[in-house]
């Protein structure tokens, strides 16, 4: 996706305020904020993967948030995007992004989209992106995020992603952007040999961010950070979708 990225990148002009703006209407203040996010937040906490850093740096985040909330998108925190649901803090996105040691060529499930900033991120880190999720509000305005942004390879799909996506897979490599009890039998089911699955294991306050191999058909487990998400919604998550609390049928 090195086109999409350089669009990203790409030259502007000045707006009726004085005040510098690309295409995106991303001015000169928010290019700061999101290069400060990049040196302090991500270098500076060791993320060392160049394309995932240059990924970060290129994407608007602020696009993905509330636009009361553009002002705060590139704090060091999660932030509210309605639903019950959050956009995760900017280091825990590049920790999970460069846990999947993605070289351009790979085809990947996003559990759980949100914003669609994940996605994205993924977009121009992969050659193909399935993003599932199961609040069908968060899941059109991901849709609209990413038309407008002009992302051609990310498919959004509303689904209960605790299962998967079996009809599109197998993948090279899964991430999960919400809590499990464990890990999913049928996520791994669709993991390619070799491939990488991130995703966090625990209980519904405190879980672990795990990278999970698939080797010669056995598996290896390795615990990067601990980490608090939402609950993954769904069979194989916490709720079942005939849960009596009314979380809903994918």
């Amino acid at each position: 996706m090195t086109g999409t990225t350089n669009r990203l990148l790409g030259a502007g002009a000045f707006g009726n305020d004085g005040t510098w703006q690309d295409a995106l209407g991303d001015d000169y203040k928010l290019r700061f904020q999101r290069e400060t996010m990049v040196t302090r937040q991500l270098r500076g906490r060791g993320i060392r993967d160049e394309r995932v850093l240059r990924a970060m740096l290129a994407l608007p985040r602020h696009r993905f948030v509330p636009p009361d909330m553009a002002h705060l998108a590139y704090d060091d925190s999660p932030l509210p995007i309605g639903s019950g649901q959050t956009i995760s803090q900017p280091y825990m996105v590049a920790l999970m992004l460069e846990a999947l040691e993605l070289k351009g060529h790979e085809r990947v499930l996003d559990v759980g989209t949100g914003s669609g900033y994940q996605a994205a991120l993924l977009g121009l880190l992969a050659r193909e992106v399935y993003s599932v999720e199961i609040v069908a509000e968060l899941a059109a305005q991901a849709r609209s995020v990413l038309a407008e942004l002009q992302f051609t390879n990310v498919k959004v799909l509303l689904a209960n992603g605790s299962i998967g996506l079996p009809q599109a897979g197998p993948f090279d490599a899964v991430v999960v952007a919400a809590g499990a009890p464990e890990v999913p039998p049928a996520l791994m089911a669709q993991l390619e040999e070799g491939g990488r699955l991130v995703i966090p294991v625990g209980g519904d306050s405190y879980q672990e961010l795990l990278r999970v191999r698939k080797r010669w058909g056995a598996t290896t487990r390795e615990v990067l950070t601990g980490c608090t998400f939402v609950p993954l919604v769904g069979e194989q998550g916490w709720w079942r979708p005939t849960d009596p609390r009314g979380v809903p049928e994918a």
